[in-house]
């Protein structure tokens, strides 16, 4: 196995016998620090330039009510995740990780795609961050990403299955093979996923699934930390950390240990189940974890063993975009019994994720097909008033999505304006576009007005 180490040369020993000997250590050793500390300093606002924050996002579309494109935070729950954007703003070498949590509408990448690129733009592009094997199991994918693999039948296991077929990893989903001869291929999509290259990815699998070696390591110096402990029970990393960034990476099943003999031997229950994979580049700003399945509702992502696993990224914040698939109960849904749900999933959320901030936001109105008709889904306002009711009971900040986007018959207005799906309950790829740019607004304005208010209001 080829690793990858770097090697430098400590001089402090040799500046410190030089300057003893000329009799001026003290101030000839401080100075050197200092002008070290200020080429420090020049060099990341050199690599790492940041513009002034500015409100500049406008909208493609005229029916946006802008007076509603804030986020909503009387308790100040968000202060310490803003202080945090601060630190990127101030050429701050460290990186900010934000966790969105949703259905459909997350799942495709292109909402939560669009918030992310346009955060990563002001405050530091730290890598695209976690992306599931989705393809794998047949189901739509970002495209700015493929995962492949020469294993062509998983067994799928997802939160949206009342009992998983196989164990859940942080992306709410797990795929599974009794082979041990696996493979992988990740690779950064020529076009979508420009500015994603990557010198450091990290794999999460089951503890008895089989560890992998880079197929590229006798070309690519690469560093291999295999079987870390994520102190999650089943739940292991792998790292690998290259010496150049890469768009491609392929990974090959390393054998089982031989000793046993391999011929009829019975695998462990959970043998080579496997998550997904984190990228990053190694630089400062935000690194964005989008977590979407289909279908997904709060009650789906209320497992104490799946939540916790979430604070495996580390997460600043959590966004929470659900709350359209419980509505399509029609005349049987109930607003009472959607909130005992929404707190289930809070109430695991801050057990679990003590540090995080949470921002839930409301979904955006959208239809319904009735008897081979499309009627505007009345129960998503019901439940925008009920998460935004439960926000403010809770102290949790909230960004009315609803909202923002025109409220009541807005979905009228979308549809008009092509920027609904042919199922007019998804959205285009432009009006997720357009969505995704009412939540980074949303957040700019709020950065802008503690600003404001740290120097009186100027």
């Amino acid at each position: 196995m080829m690793k990858w180490k770097k090697y430098w040369i400590d001089i402090t020993g040799i500046i410190v016998a030089v300057c003893i000997a000329t009799g001026v250590f003290a101030v000839s050793f401080f100075n050197i620090l200092s002008a070290k500390e200020l080429d420090d300093d020049r060099e990341v606002e050199r690599l790492y330039p940041r513009e002034p924050l500015i409100d500049s996002v406008c909208p493609n579309i005229n029916f946006v009510v802008d007076s509603l494109c804030r986020i909503i935070d009387p308790a100040h729950s968000l202060d310490v995740f803003m202080h945090e954007l601060e630190m990127l703003l101030s050429g701050k070498d460290t990186v900010v990780n934000i966790v969105h949590l949703g259905d459909s509408h997350v799942q495709a990448g292109f909402y939560s795609g669009q918030v992310m690129r346009m955060l990563q733009e002001v405050f530091g592009n730290a890598g695209r961050g976690w992306i599931s094997p989705l393809k794998l199991a047949k189901i739509n994918e970002p495209k700015d990403y493929d995962i492949t693999s020469n294993i062509k039948n998983w067994e799928i296991g997802r939160c949206i299955q009342r009992e998983p077929l196989c164990p859940l990893g942080p992306g709410a989903m797990g795929i599974r093979t009794q082979s041990d001869e696996v493979g992988f291929t990740v690779r950064i999509a020529p076009v979508n996923g420009t500015g994603y290259a990557f010198n450091q990815l990290i794999l999460y699998r089951d503890n008895e699934a089989v560890p992998m070696l880079p197929a590229c390591r006798d070309t690519v110096a690469v560093d291999i930390c295999w079987g870390h402990e994520t102190g999650m029970p089943g739940v292991v990393t792998d790292t690998f950390r290259m010496a150049a960034e890469v768009d491609e990476m392929q990974l090959l099943a390393t054998p089982r240990d031989s000793a046993s003999g391999s011929a009829g031997r019975q695998l462990p229950a959970n043998a080579n189940c496997y998550y997904g994979f984190s990228l990053a580049n190694g630089r400062p700003g935000v690194l964005y974890h989008a977590v979407g399945q289909n279908g997904a509702m709060f009650m789906n992502y209320s497992r104490p063993e799946y939540v916790r696993q979430l604070a495996l990224f580390k997460p600043s914040l959590l966004i929470i975009t659900l709350g359209t698939n419980e509505s399509f109960a029609g005349s049987r849904f109930r607003s009472e019994q959607f909130v005992l749900q929404m707190d289930s999933f809070i109430r695991l959320a801050n057990h679990y994720l003590p540090h995080t901030a949470i921002l839930i936001t409301t979904p955006a109105e959208s239809f319904r097909r009735v008897q081979r008709q499309h009627e505007r889904n009345r129960n998503i306002g019901k439940i925008a008033t009920a998460i935004r009711d439960y926000a403010e009971k809770e102290g949790l900040a909230c960004f009315d999505l609803y909202g923002a986007t025109g409220g009541a018959n807005s979905c009228e207005k979308w549809g008009k304006a092509n920027l609904l799906g042919r199922d007019r309950v998804h959205y285009s790829i432009d009006g997720y576009h357009e969505q995704g740019k009412l939540l980074y607004k949303a957040l700019v304005r709020l950065k802008l007005n503690q600003q404001n208010e740290a120097y009186g209001g100027i």
